[in-house]
């Protein structure tokens, strides 16, 4: 019986032992997936060796040239060799040495892995030799040792990174992106330890120059705020709260920022467990939970926090990055994160509205367009006392007639001299109607619109509109929201996704990871409406944006699908969370809390809302409207009884 090639399956006709080099080459694809991986592991080192100075030399993002040098502790001329051998290590040397591991490093893999797949100089002076020893390392082959120049500490060069392995070299980005990823690198390792000094170079131009702090674990406000002011800009610590808790062995301390300085993007949100810089589910749940009463949903708090635990609480070997970690106690951690944050903004928020600002409000309360209704009724308490003018429009008719006209039956009731409809408890002719009310449309009895047409605005939020049963009340917002995101899915999806340029191209300061992003991801930024283009090395410039958008909200949504693309990566950004990004631009896109609309501006909504699929409940499952009858407002004020 014969079989098609593809059912062929092919059986090794031995099982063999892989050669050290190609085992080190598979390991350095985790390990070393990019130069900023290779920056990460080499700093971490440094830190770990006592390093007090340490400088950072790139060249071609890295990717032509590597250089890490510290001050640190230094590595002898017997051990050289063992440094470039894989699971050599001088961190861990028993399995419990591992469940309560305190270094930054531990595996013994990185200095190996980058010997496979680059050419590695590693020089070390210790303090008690006369001179340095080098050794270099080129294709899986090391040399002896030689005597070398150099001050006590070491300095590790990687040059040509996957020189020997073209296909994966063919993955790497262009240098500017690979420099912006090894730049985020190096301001994580800076601010997890202010007590050093850190310096980057960039094709031989000055980047960076940190100097060090007081304290290796300094608590907020002491060496960490002149830190965090150095790489964040000192607008952070202006609008910041100091946290700090202490529960036994676990304490909690950090800067975190109050909801004026609250980001449309989460590019300034640091996490420290034990030193290291972790992305966690449980603590960055926490995080949301303690900012969710007082940060808008579309907007993303700030911060800088340190978490400082016993090592056996904690596994730091989930990922080979050891980006990811795994608490033994997560739900005694989510409380204890959770509960010390939400104090420490809770008490400031306080003290903030206690004591006003010269514009009459506490600095703690974000006014921004932004505003949810929550957020708008807690401003509008503040002026309790003072009565809202409220626009009914009910003097302004003839607006919303025109588009009532539209519907034959209206014209056809026109015609017939029709007027209100009449009520049993009332049975009232419109010859007996207050002439107030005598110009007033009719209200039928059979429409094609049923949430009717707008009567006016409640306090900036809802739209009130009569239909045949009674009165709807719509929040603006999120109806608006879904008929947006819905327009972005269908254009998306059907490829047709309509651009608008714009007249004065709208221009922001951006991260060098962004524009390296914009650089890289235009493809994929022409196929969500974007033309976004670098002006130079931190300004970029959006000459077109998808039509459906405010061109006042360019730069938000800009930067938003930026971050995302960064995040995830094209692929991904557009099929996995694909309804993510498109809902998160249809919600800077929607009209928000206290935009005043016209009345043919409300109906236009209505009449969208009427004709968009999932209307009734926005893009993050709440509903859009609801509905009171007559009977139900007759029972409220007790007609009829």
């Amino acid at each position: 019986m014969s079989h098609p090639p593809s059912a062929i399956i092919r059986v090794m006709s031995s099982i063999q032992l892989l050669p050290d080099l190609l085992i080190n080459q598979i390991a350095a694809g985790e390990v070393i997936e990019r130069p900023a991986s290779a920056l990460k592991e080499l700093l971490e080192n440094s830190l770990d060796a006592g390093a007090a100075e340490i400088a950072v030399q790139l060249e071609g993002g890295g990717i032509k040239r590597l250089v890490v040098r510290d001050n640190g502790g230094g590595i002898n001329k017997e051990q050289l060799p063992l440094a470039l051998m894989r699971h050599a290590t001088s961190k861990i040397a028993s399995l419990e040495d591992l469940q309560k591991v305190a270094s930054m490093g531990f595996r013994g893999e990185a200095l190996a892995s980058m010997a496979a797949v680059a050419q590695l100089a590693l020089t070390s002076r210790t303090a008690d030799t006369e001179h340095a020893w080098k050794v270099e390392a080129l294709d899986g082959a090391q040399s002896e040792p030689a005597p070398a120049a150099h001050p006590q500490g070491t300095s590790i060069e990687m040059r040509e990174l996957y020189f020997n392995t073209p296909a994966r070299r063919k993955f790497l980005k262009s240098e500017s992106t690979e420099y912006a990823w090894c730049e985020e690198v190096f301001k994580r390792i800076a601010l997890s330890r202010p007590d050093v000094a850190f310096s980057l170079q960039r094709d031989g131009k000055s980047i960076w120059q940190l100097a060090a702090t007081r304290s290796p674990r300094p608590l907020a406000g002491e060496g960490l705020g002149e830190r965090v002011a150095a790489i964040l800009g000192p607008e952070f610590g202006q609008h910041a709260v100091t946290v700090e808790r202490q529960i036994g062995a676990l304490h909690l301390y950090g800067i975190a920022a109050l909801p004026a300085y609250s980001r449309s993007t989460r590019d300034e949100q640091y996490f420290f467990v034990n030193g290291r810089f972790v992305r966690d589910k449980v603590l960055m749940h926490a995080v949301r939970q303690a900012y969710q009463d007082i940060l808008h949903h579309q907007r993303h708090p700030a911060f800088v926090l340190f978490l400082d635990m016993p090592p056996e609480q904690v596994d730091v070997n989930v990922h080979p990055a050891k980006s990811e970690v795994r608490f033994r106690e997560s739900q005694g951690i989510h409380q204890f994160v959770f509960h010390a944050l939400q104090d420490a903004l809770g008490a400031t928020m306080g003290a903030s509205q206690s004591s006003p600002s010269p514009s009459g409000r506490g600095v703690g309360v974000r006014e921004s367009a932004e505003s949810d209704s929550a957020t708008f009724r807690q401003q509008a308490g503040s002026y309790a006392g003072t009565q809202q003018n409220i626009p009914f429009n009910a003097a302004q008719p003839q607006a919303a007639y025109k588009l009532w006209e539209e519907s034959s039956a209206i014209r056809e009731q026109e015609a017939n001299t029709v007027g209100w409809v009449e009520r049993s408890d009332t049975h009232q002719s419109s010859s007996q109607a207050n002439d107030g009310y005598r110009d007033a449309p009719p209200i039928l009895q059979n429409t094609e619109h049923p949430l009717g047409f707008a009567l006016g605005q409640l306090s900036g939020i809802y739209i009130l509109s009569q239909n045949q049963q009674g009165l709807i009340v719509v929040d603006m917002h999120a109806a608006h929201e879904r008929i947006v995101y819905e327009r972005l899915k269908t254009a998306f999806d059907a490829q047709q996704m309509p651009t608008q340029p714009l007249l004065i191209p709208v221009t922001f300061a951006a991260e060098a990871l962004d524009i390296a992003t914009a650089e890289e991801e235009q493809e994929a930024l022409n196929q969500l409406g974007f033309d976004i283009a670098p002006l130079s090395t931190n300004t970029l410039a959006v000459r077109a944006m998808p039509a459906m958008l405010k061109q006042s909200h360019a730069e938000t949504a800009a930067r938003e699908v930026l971050h995302e693309l960064r995040d995830f990566g094209a692929s991904r950004a557009l099929t996995e969370r694909r309804n993510s990004l498109l809902a998160t631009l249809a919600c800077h896109s929607a009209v928000r809390a206290n935009q005043q609309l016209s009345i043919p501006e409300m109906n236009a909504i209505l009449r969208e809302m009427e004709h968009t699929e999932r209307a009734d409940q926005c893009n993050h499952g709440r509903p859009t409207w609801f509905q009171v009858t007559l009977a139900e407002l007759d029972a409220m004020f007790m007609r009829g009884k």
